[in-house]
């Protein structure tokens, strides 16, 4: 296995073949057909090109890394409307691109440290773990103690268990190179969602994707977290101690990771943690003006207290006054039954292209099951719950399969729809009961009646 060392001459091999893509079989069968294949999709496009073009497409995906593999999780908020078909490959590639990358080798963490903190960089540091206590898509993580500066002078100086993320030399130019690359190929996108307007759609995720390069965006965000949860006793978000365009030094965070609560914990705890993470999904936007947009369970831990311990705050949405009003009243007017008032309401956001002749009692339909769990006081997610979900909206056959691939979702929208159905996979996996009605309505605006 090659070094992450190897990041840039690799990036050339990646792009050639992102490049080469849409002169592929699908490619050309795709593209050729032009606007007749845009407006018939389903029609025109066979099964057997359609497994093929998926085939194509994410089996290049799953010879990426870094930004491509964010891109590529990004795109499972698709995979709902998929056919099994084309399902099957999908998450055959999304497994290969969580592989996890070969550890960055320690002469290169420390280069990296020296460039980022400074020559005298193991002065701020009584320890540095050189083995890396985990890895992501774009860096690793070590476990660390931080030197903090004396309370006064001649004192020493306080020591804090640290996690210090280091990024990759080269994966931000890959990562651009990518997503460059794969914005060129909205196009083919057309086979897996026709209604979608994919070009804007994906300039927003690049958009959002590039941000999560930039380890002082991240620091500011995450501060901004900690200011709003500030002895909350129920949301724990560690401090930020030191940052630098490249490198990322945090408060460790000890806790039972929520992948284990989710394998191990008795159903109080999988409630309780489920309850948590409900809060935090629609109380941030509200109280930092930020939606944590990476709801992975290796990102939370259960802190001995009890409370939910939140970490890395690389991907966020910025919700300037909170969750936006229209979801919280769309919903409610359609557990309501109001279908006019939800389709005119889904129009006004764009969620149904101007013109397009949309039957109203059937978006009611539509929506109704997956408003389901804020229907009732108390709800519990369930696996088999979410399977009868996606059963439903990935059918070819099923009236909700064929009336999803003429809704829009628009950029705005892009990420609070991606955090949302990873939240409610993570609830589901925690099979979790809890009062989410009462929750949605202390936070999400436009839900309760106005009063």
């Amino acid at each position: 296995m090659g070094s992450v060392t190897d990041i840039p001459r690799r990036a050339a091999s990646r792009t050639a073949k992102l490049a080469a893509l849409p002169l592929g079989f699908a490619g050309r069968t795709v593209l050729g057909f032009g606007k007749r294949v845009t407006g018939l999709a389903s029609d025109v496009i066979s099964a057997d090109i359609q497994q093929r073009t998926a085939e194509q497409l994410f089996s290049v995906l799953g010879q990426l890394k870094g930004g491509a593999m964010k891109f590529g999780q990004a795109l499972s908020v698709f995979e709902a409307a998929l056919p099994e078909e084309m399902a099957g490959p999908y998450r055959q590639a999304l497994t290969k691109l969580q592989e996890a990358a070969p550890p960055l080798p320690a002469a290169s963490v420390h280069r990296v440290l020296a460039e980022q903190l400074g020559d005298d960089w193991r002065e701020r540091f009584a320890e540095f773990d050189e083995s890396p206590a985990a890895a992501a898509s774009i860096g690793q993580v070590h476990r660390a103690v931080w030197k903090l500066p004396p309370s006064r002078k001649g004192a020493k100086p306080k020591l804090l268990d640290v996690a210090v993320k280091v990024q990759y030399p080269g994966a931000g130019d890959a990562l651009l190179s990518d997503l460059k690359q794969l914005s060129r190929l909205a196009g083919m996108f057309k086979v897996v969602q026709p209604g979608i307007d994919m070009k804007p759609l994906l300039t927003e995720l690049r958009d959002r994707i590039t941000e999560e390069l930039d380890y002082e965006l991240e620091a500011t965000s995450q501060r901004t977290f900690r200011a709003a949860f500030a002895d909350d006793p129920e949301i724990f978000v560690p401090r930020v101690v030191g940052s630098a365009p490249r490198v990322l030094v945090t408060e460790w965070v000890e806790g039972t990771p929520l992948s284990k609560v989710i394998a191990d914990g008795t159903q109080a705890e999988r409630d309780e943690a489920g309850r948590l993470m409900a809060t935090l999904h629609f109380s941030a936007p509200a109280r930092a003006e930020l939606l944590h947009a990476d709801p992975h369970p290796g990102n939370f831990r259960i802190l001995p207290d009890g409370r939910l311990g939140v970490i890395d705050f690389g991907a966020v949405a910025r919700l300037p006054g909170g969750h936006p009003e229209p979801i919280g009243r769309l919903v409610r007017l359609a557990l309501a039954n109001d279908a006019d008032g939800v389709v005119d309401g889904l129009r006004d956001e764009g969620f149904i292209k101007p013109g397009d002749d949309i039957d109203a009692q059937g978006i009611l339909d539509f929506l109704l099951p997956l408003v389901e769990p804020i229907a009732h006081d108390e709800f519990q997610f369930t696996r088999a719950w979410l399977r009868s979900e996606a059963t439903r909206l990935g059918s070819p056959k099923s009236p909700a399969y064929q009336l999803s691939r003429k809704l829009n979702l628009p950029p705005s929208y892009l990420l609070i729809h991606r955090v949302t159905l990873g939240s409610i996979g993570v609830l589901c996996q925690l099979e979790a009961r809890a009062h989410y009605r009462a929750i949605v309505e202390r936070w999400l605006p436009g839900f309760a009646p106005v009063t």
